[in-house]
């Protein structure tokens, strides 16, 4: 990609903002770093999507690998909050966490409703749009247009425009900006390897910057889609941000490097490594939940005629890993008592902890699976 222009500044009234190249034209590449990525990432993303189709008790898992996902890439805009968190019930959570806990619960939501329409709609800015009324409703940013490409500047970084960091191109560029993208995506004369399309596709997103606000999380959940619609894999078991948050400054030295050196390999190189390290963690995440689930099997076998309930439990528990007894006694279909010995049981045999101390309105959780998504 020697011959690869990243695009121009232009002068506006009192700042440059930068219009990037169009993206819907052929890519050749030098490095054989990168093509050795590619195959590697393809491997593992195949091996991934082995154990999400095929392990049973892994599919109830996939909603915490989404959790996880939506944690690290709203950590990545400054929201905090934990995974302990995220799996509890509104109810649970204080007043002062609300609006963060509703964040990445947006971000679900949108991941969810996203891979839901694929089959109906394909890749477009359109459904780009909904994901990003998503994202914003209700949390901050929701005064920022939700669902509506911008029609105002925008800017990263800086206090205004005229001393920010990085100005995204001004909104009479981006039609037709989106509009090469979205022909960029569906274009297969170009024969792409679809990782090297999709860290292409994650580039020019975050340098368009289409929205007011919600960007940075939208691009990120846009390589889960584009994964998705690719075939490399039929659920969202992988949890890109992850790599993107713990490698945050490479991050966006790297978006940046494209920009002032025309450097997109680079970029490609870093996004691959991404792919690959979030890929043999989730392998790794998987085959530990494999282990488990045979440790609590084993151990549930000593509950006698309580086993079938237990093990109904523990399946629902891979999705909810905190829960009371009353989410228990509705779940399972069972009076309040017996939900409580249920729980009492699985502690006494170590596979659940009993997290608040108190006598009433306790909290079990599913600790060593759990701690498997704290990190």
């Amino acid at each position: 990609m020697k011959n690869f222009i990243a695009g121009a500044y232009r002068q506006q009234r009192e700042y440059k903002s930068f219009n990037p190249s169009f993206i819907n034209c052929p890519f050749t590449w030098e490095s054989r770093q990168i093509d050795q990525l590619v195959e590697q990432a393809a491997n593992l993303l195949g091996a991934l999507n082995a154990y999400a189709e095929i392990v049973p008790d892994v599919d109830f898992a996939i909603p915490m690998s989404m959790a996880k996902e939506a944690i690290d890439s709203n950590l990545i805009e400054g929201t905090k909050t934990d995974i302990d968190e995220i799996v509890l019930p509104q109810s649970e959570i204080p007043p002062v966490r609300q609006e963060d806990w509703q964040e990445v619960q947006n971000y679900i939501e949108a991941m969810n409703f996203a891979i839901a329409k694929l089959p109906e709609f394909p890749l477009s800015v359109r459904l780009l749009k909904d994901v990003h009324k998503i994202v914003l409703s209700g949390v901050r940013g929701k005064h920022k247009a939700p669902g509506e490409i911008r029609r105002s500047q925008n800017w990263i970084g800086g206090s205004s425009l005229a001393n920010a960091l990085f100005v995204p191109p001004s909104p009479e560029e981006l039609p037709d900006l989106l509009s090469d993208l979205e022909k960029f995506w569906h274009n297969s004369s170009l024969q792409l390897p679809f990782l090297i399309k999709i860290a292409i596709t994650h580039y020019q997103f975050e340098t368009i910057h289409p929205f007011l606000d919600g960007n940075g999380r939208c691009g990120r959940l846009l390589i889960v889609l584009q994964l998705i619609d690719a075939q490399l894999l039929s659920k969202p078991a992988l949890y890109a941000s992850t790599f993107f948050e713990e490698n945050k400054v490479s991050y966006y030295n790297a978006l940046t490097r494209v920009r002032t050196a025309n450097d997109i390999e680079q970029w490609i190189i870093f996004f691959l490594i991404g792919i690959v390290e979030t890929a043999q963690h989730g392998l790794r995440t998987f085959k530990t939940i494999i282990a488990l689930r045979q440790e609590y099997d084993t151990k549930i076998l000593t509950l006698g005629s309580r086993s079938k309930k237990a093990q109904k439990l523990l399946q629902l528990m891979y999705g909810t890993p905190i829960v009371n007894a009353r989410w228990v006694e509705k779940e399972l279909n069972m009076s309040f008592s017996s939900a409580n010995r249920l729980l009492k049981s699985l502690t006494e045999l170590g596979i659940l902890k009993e997290t608040t101390g108190f006598s009433r309105n306790r909290l079990f959780v599913l600790e060593k699976y759990l701690n498997l998504f704290r990190s």
